[in-house]
């Protein structure tokens, strides 16, 4: 049986000297597939060089606007880089048996949306991948009552409520930077908080 693998990374806010050494562990490392969990770029100022390295070796990426930009900003970025990037912003992916979902922004900054229109985005996403084997849910915020919460930042009763209703097999977010590498387990989903360190992963 095949295995598909994956990175997951956010939170790099336009370091472009970050992401051409992420890239270069993409190669050597092959990775298939790139998750982006948001907070691309600094308030939606650069967007130079930050998707370019990714793709050099033709890998599929699928990204989310974190609230450092806009989901105009990350579809821009998904369009200028077609057809190797994928907006996931409220849509899904789908490689073999495994169906990804998400929906990015938190509720600040300049791509801030309410909790509610996260949930929704979410649900729409989901019901197109609901039925395959494997499920992973990217968002940008934490769950609410999840251990990232340990900074003071509350998280999201929209994502933790997808978590229960939808029961992904990996969740993955990012926003709060202390929290990278963070893992738990919310009922059968396993929840990892990547931030700025890439989670690499197969299934």
């Amino acid at each position: 049986m095949n295995m598909t693998k994956i990175m997951a990374i956010g939170d790099f806010h336009g370091d472009q000297a970050f992401v051409r050494k992420l890239a270069e562990k993409i190669e050597k490392e092959n990775i298939e597939i790139i998750i982006l969990a948001g907070d691309i770029t600094l308030a939606s100022l650069n967007i130079e060089n930050l998707i370019g390295p990714f793709i050099k070796e033709k890998r599929k990426i699928l990204l989310i606007p974190g609230n450092h930009e806009t989901p105009e900003t990350t579809e821009f970025l998904s369009q200028k880089y077609f057809p190797y990037t994928h907006h996931l912003h409220g849509k899904h992916f789908q490689k073999g048996n495994i169906g990804f979902f998400g929906a990015g922004t938190a509720n600040m900054g300049p791509g801030q949306i309410p909790d509610s229109m996260i949930f929704d985005l979410l649900e729409k996403s989901h019901e197109k991948i609901k039925n395959l084997d494997h499920k992973i849910m990217i968002t940008h915020i934490h769950p609410l009552n999840s251990k990232s919460e340990f900074t003071g930042f509350k998280g999201s009763t929209a994502v933790r409520l997808a978590i229960e209703k939808f029961k992904p097999e990996i969740a993955i977010c990012s926003h709060i930077h202390e929290a990278a590498g963070l893992e738990e387990k919310i009922g059968q989903t396993k929840v990892i908080n990547v931030s700025k360190k890439e989670f690499i992963f197969e299934i």
